[in-house]
């Protein structure tokens, strides 16, 4: 009897589970993705020949810029909902997009800010680089960081 009363509560929670999955499914997260003047951006601030252009495009563009990515994380919820809510914090913390709104002093803080975080993991985050592994920096990426903040 008490298998029988355990396998309704195991069907009864895996319908609301599917229930759960499904109702994830209608709702789709706000992606705001403005299109920047490319005269704000960091890269037509910074000099593009030292290579942090790509390397702030692949690791740190989907949160820090105004762009996101049309990766299948975006699309795919909860995935795509985690991703719009780093997204929106990341460009309150820091948006390359906008880069010249930000005063000298600023600019120089933000660069000495992502130095510390690439060198010591904290971006990209380990949740993004689980759904984008490519954003992984390598030591060349960070010295190309830290080499802008000096």
């Amino acid at each position: 009897m008490k298998s029988l009363e355990t396998l309704k509560w195991a069907v009864v929670i895996l319908g609301a589970l599917v229930t759960a999955a499904a109702a994830t499914q209608c709702v789709r997260p706000h992606h705001s993705t403005s299109t920047a003047d490319p005269g704000h951006t960091i890269r037509a601030q910074l000099a593009a020949s030292n290579g942090l252009d790509s390397v702030l495009d692949r690791a740190c563009g989907d949160c820090h810029s105004n762009t996101m990515s049309s990766g299948w994380y975006t699309r795919v919820p909860p995935f795509s909902a985690v991703i719009a809510r780093g997204a929106s914090e990341g460009r309150k913390a820091v948006n390359f997009a906008e880069w010249s709104a930000y005063s000298p002093e600023q600019r120089r803080a933000f660069l000495v800010a992502s130095c510390a975080d690439a060198k010591n993991g904290r971006m990209p985050m380990s949740a993004y680089l689980r759904l984008r592994p490519d954003a992984k920096l390598s030591a060349q990426d960070v010295a190309t960081i830290c080499g802008a903040s000096r």
